[in-house]
């Protein structure tokens, strides 16, 4: 008899629109930022395949734009990343999924998430950013007091994380979802590589990486 494939959501952690990437005020205003964010929101819920997209926010404008990309709201209220992550895990879990792929919305090269996961996979995957210091993409199984712990060396204090709890642990390296938009850097290092709409928000013609 062959084994049932586990249920298996997409949560996407959203705290807001207007609030988001403040770290790249230097090269776009409050307008852009917003614009920027949506964008890449709306492109990891489109990148969902197979999974069942989910955003978790306390913030009117993301549950909008949530909803109109197709992605059901889990809302969280209480400020703060991890536990926003823990509040949609929680839920997931009792709705009955057996794991969850967390992406955070900032990936301007997202694709595939459902090809993140692995079946054969009962433990945890972890796609760490470009530096191999934070945790861009991470997929757990539910039902687990995983402790959550977002910012600067995230990556390897959630992998200390899943061997605490006994899980196996597979780190996959992917160039493109290693790419995230938090600094200035981000975007200079790679701006002919952004896609159009992204680059047009921006102000960086995709061909030639200048400003238009």
């Amino acid at each position: 008899m062959s084994e049932i494939a586990p249920r298996t959501a997409l949560l996407v952690p959203s705290r807001s629109l207007r609030g988001a990437k403040t770290r790249l005020d230097s090269m776009l205003n409050p307008n852009q930022r917003a614009q920027l964010a949506e964008a890449m929101l709306a492109k990891t819920i489109g990148a969902a395949g197979a999974l069942e997209p989910f955003v978790v926010t306390g913030d009117p404008d993301v549950t909008i734009t949530a909803k109109e990309q197709g992605a059901q709201v889990i809302e969280c209220l209480v400020p703060g990343l991890n536990i926003a992550v823990a509040t949609g895990i929680d839920h997931l879990h009792r709705a009955g999924f057996d794991r969850v792929v967390v992406a955070h919305g900032d990936i301007p090269l997202v694709h595939d998430l459902d090809a993140v996961d692995r079946p054969q996979c009962r433990g945890v995957i972890i796609v760490p950013d470009r530096h191999v210091d934070g945790t861009n993409i991470i997929a757990v199984p539910t039902g687990f007091d995983f402790r959550w712990s977002y910012g600067p060396g995230s990556f390897h204090r959630h992998r200390i994380e899943a061997l605490r709890l006994g899980l196996p642990l597979v780190v996959r390296k992917d160039a493109d979802l290693a790419w995230d938009l938090d600094e200035p850097a981000d975007i200079e290092l790679a701006a002919d590589s952004l896609p159009p709409d992204l680059a047009y928000i921006i102000g960086k013609d995709p061909a030639f990486g200048a400003s238009v």
